[in-house]
């Protein structure tokens, strides 16, 4: 299932986190495990944040995702499945017909 990740960063975490070189070390190995469709960096809620689109296999895999960037960054991050506008019209299409 296709998912969008959300997370804002805690400033003080990351700060750390970017001194000590461990910041592009937890965000590349995010990117590793999740072979993301799409990625973007950019300021939110007054810190840093990143939006991450990818394909979820298995609801087993939050803790995996989730974790390091709890602990290592202090970050609060969202999960929500997203679909692009195909698979909207697909699903727009089977509501019709049903």
């Amino acid at each position: 299932m296709r998912v969008m990740l959300r997370a804002h960063m805690d400033t003080k975490a990351s700060n750390e986190a970017l001194k000590s070189g461990k910041l592009p070390e937890i965000l590349n190995s995010m990117m590793d495990r999740l072979n993301p469709e799409a990625v973007y960096f950019g300021p939110g809620e007054g810190g840093r944040a990143c939006t991450v689109v990818f394909d979820m296999q298995d609801s087993s895999m939050l803790p995996s995702i989730a974790e390091p960037l709890f602990q290592e960054l202090g970050a609060k991050v969202e999960i929500q499945p997203v679909m692009t506008r195909e698979d909207l019209e697909k699903g727009l299409t089977a509501l019709r017909q049903s």
